[in-house]
């Protein structure tokens, strides 16, 4: 690593024409923003606007085709994370690497035994910056038994363990629940009260708005603007990360009509701890219609899309498409018959992501047309319908025969939802179908359950975000302890309401 000397009053980070390309894919083209020292410094942008490679360069991960990166004034040449860390830059990443079966400190000191021991040296310092940045780290705790939250607190202690002054969190939130989001910002002020610096990069605007000092717009690779968090509300932050207004997920008038397409009789599923995960689940959906489903996770959401695409087999109950039982059919049958699938969690069950977006496309679509011709499969049509859903669908890759794993989260997700919806399925069954995805994304996916329902499909809808369900559901359920509730109507119902349903409050109301 090179670098000149230190300027004391110059931003903790300044980075100037930054530019990265890979083939095909110009991924940062002449970014440049510079970050004041002891601030909050929020980066936002749509899935693939760049935000990844860019925080990869300033880590050292990889290095920038053109462009100077600066940090207190310095002018440095990051060839690797080492060389970042000796910078004083720190990354948390977004999916933690803690060894489970390790203590806090073994966790912490893991490749960094040469500054502070393993031992009582190492402890007191790990209890030095846990009670100066208010962390509440144990360095004798077994890492397998601690919760998201502190698992977070360790992997930022890690950092500053290593001498780190500007630290990077990528989607710092994503798994956390509201109380531990309000104390990871809490501990955010306490870094910045020392005098640390925090890159912070995030989907969620109104995090964003409330915890940041600056914010960086950064779309299609370039930044856009730095912008004043006191000068713009969310839907004007998306705005910019979209370059257009934006909508909201609002359906216009009813198009439900009394066709029932999809229906579940009393449906049950044992679970091995004696209480059943599904317990008597009985629902109805008409052509036309999207019935949202609303559940803190872990209440038998999972489990009753499993059952009804046929990867699970009930204890008991049936499951009607039109008229036709097709609780014993076996998952195949169910797609070829006309349900279209939407997984919860897209890199286990909805894509191949070492395979080409290709034969993605023909994923779980494979005796189907255009992917057949006779018993083999026809490769020249799916590419070309391949070609046609990425530009239907606005799915922002070089070329379909890249990696589904090098996309990002919204083209993933919008190249699924064109695989799917291009066989004319008769329901939809949509998971989580905008979660990680950014605010571009988001719109889109709306668009398309929008134009499913105006369409006529039968849409039984799954989220845990509520403005969502709220937005595009014609009757919205919730589920707890694997039992369903009654309708609540979108027109009146609260998000407050629907929480109180969600977590079992409304019950303790009533029994007062």
């Amino acid at each position: 690593m090179t670098q000149t000397t230190t300027d004391a009053g110059a931003p903790a980070v300044e980075l100037e024409g930054i530019t990265k390309r890979f083939p095909g894919v110009v991924a940062n083209k002449d970014i440049a923003f510079s970050v004041r020292r002891g601030t909050v410094h929020a980066i936002v942008g749509e899935n693939g606007a760049g935000k990844s490679t860019l925080m990869k360069i300033l880590y050292g991960v990889q290095r920038p085709d053109e462009g100077t990166i600066k940090i207190d004034g310095r002018l440095v040449n990051l060839h690797s994370p080492a060389d970042a860390i000796a910078a004083g830059i720190g990354m948390v990443f977004q999916h933690f690497m803690l060894a489970d079966n390790l203590t806090v400190l073994e966790n912490v000191v893991l490749g960094a035994e040469k500054l502070h021991g393993i031992g009582d040296s190492a402890r007191r310092e790990i209890m030095r910056i846990s009670d100066a940045y208010k962390l509440d780290v144990d360095p004798d705790a077994l890492v397998a038994d601690l919760g998201v939250g502190a698992r977070q607190r360790i992997e930022i202690l890690k950092v500053l363990f290593r001498g780190a002054k500007t630290l990077i969190l990528d989607e710092p939130t994503a798994v956390l629940v509201p109380q531990e989001v309000d104390e990871l910002f809490d501990q955010l002020a306490e870094l910045k009260d020392e005098g640390l610096t925090v890159l912070f990069i995030s989907h969620k605007l109104d995090e964003v708005l409330r915890v940041a000092d600056s914010i960086t717009v950064i779309r299609r690779g370039t930044t856009i603007d730095t912008v004043d968090p006191k000068s713009v509300n969310a839907r004007q932050l998306a705005e910019l990360m979209v370059g257009s207004e934006l909508p909201s997920p609002t359906t216009e008038e009813s198009t439900v009509t009394d066709r029932v397409l999809l229906r579940v009789d009393d449906l049950a599923l044992g679970g091995g701890t004696g209480r059943p995960i599904l317990d008597g689940i009985s629902l109805t959906i008409h052509a036309g219609e999207v019935l949202g489903i609303a559940g803190v996770e872990g209440n038998g959401q999972a489990e009753l899309v499993e059952v009804i695409m046929g990867m699970r087999e009930p204890t008991s109950g049936q499951v009607f498409l039109g008229d036709v039982d097709i609780s014993d059919w076996h998952t195949r049958e169910i797609r070829e018959a006309g349900v279209g699938y939407i997984p919860e969690d897209r890199h286990r069950h909805g894509l191949l992501l070492e395979a080409p977006l290709w034969e993605n496309r023909i994923l779980g679509h494979q005796t189907e047309a255009p992917n057949v011709k006779g018993q083999l499969i026809d490769a020249a049509a799916a590419k070309a319908d391949t070609e046609r859903i990425v530009k239907t669908y606005d799915v922002r890759t070089p070329s379909i025969f890249v990696t589904a794993g090098s996309l990002s989260g919204g083209n993933q997700q919008k190249l699924i939802i064109g695989r799917e919806m291009s066989h004319q399925p008769k329901v939809l069954i949509a998971a989580h179908p905008t979660r990680g995805v950014d605010v571009g994304a988001q719109s889109s996916i709306w668009d398309l359950i929008r134009d499913a329902r105006r369409e006529g499909l039968a849409v039984l809808l799954i989220s845990a975000d509520l403005e969502e369900l709220i937005g595009l559901s014609d009757t919205i359920r919730v589920i707890l302890r694997g039992k369903l509730s009654g309708d609540f109507d979108p027109d009146h119902v609260t998000a407050e309401d629907l929480g109180a349903a969600m977590t079992g409050a409304g019950e303790k109301e009533e029994s007062r």
